[in-house]
């Protein structure tokens, strides 16, 4: 039964490596393609209409800062499950019940 336990704390641990590698990585692709996007139509209205670049600046800025804040809160919430993982944290505490 120890083992049984050992080896689903393995599966888990092992998953949630795999899941923050993932969430991580999609969540740069993402913020980078967002961000990327932004310029570009930024760039592509300010040659339109020069005259409201100011406006447009800080709009964008704003909106780069939620792309960013977006993609660090992911980064944060893969950090949390891969240094202190609750799934992994019931897995040993059955472990060293058994354990005695």
């Amino acid at each position: 039964m120890y083992f049984a336990v050992l080896t689903n704390l393995a599966q888990v641990q092992s998953s949630t490596a795999l899941a923050v590698g993932i969430m991580i990585g999609l969540a740069a692709l993402g913020a980078g393609l967002g961000l990327a996007i932004m310029a570009g139509k930024f760039l592509e209205s300010a040659a339109r209409q020069p005259e409201l670049i100011p406006v447009l600046q800080v709009r964008m800025f704003i909106t780069a800062g939620l792309i960013d804040a977006a993609f660090i809160i992911s980064v944060a919430v893969g950090l949390l499950l891969a240094f202190a993982n609750p799934l992994a944290a019931a897995l040993l505490a059955e472990a060293a019940k058994l354990a005695g």
